[in-house]
């Protein structure tokens, strides 16, 4: 718990690593609602990808980041009520996402 205290006061330029940043991520999604919408949200995107793949229909990966990014802003303004990561850590923000997601997907993260 200390780790995230001090990672949430971290500045923008702070964050060095992925390994520095993922205390604040989990800090940012610790609501479990909004980590579920975040789940939601990533494996819609995931289903997405395999469609477009298998039928080779290329038009749907425009709906990648609307539904991905969509479910994700919903859970960050409406309900962990915070601004989401990715406005100011958009690489590590997207890779903190599937993290999140695959941890879920392995119950190695708590809801």
């Amino acid at each position: 718990m200390e780790t995230q205290k001090v990672a949430s006061q971290t500045t923008p330029a702070g964050f060095k690593t992925f390994q520095e940043f993922w205390p604040f991520y989990l800090e940012e999604h610790s609501n479990p609602k909004n980590r579920w919408v975040h789940f939601i949200g990533t494996f819609l995107a995931h289903l997405i990808l395999l469609i477009a793949f298998f039928t080779s229909n290329w038009n749907l990966l425009w709906l990648l980041p609307v539904i991905g990014y969509g479910f994700a802003w919903v859970g960050h303004f409406f309900i962990q009520q915070n601004k989401p990561a990715t406005f100011q850590y958009p690489l590590w923000s997207l890779r903190g996402d599937f993290k999140m997601f695959y941890l879920m997907c392995l119950g190695k993260l708590w809801i």
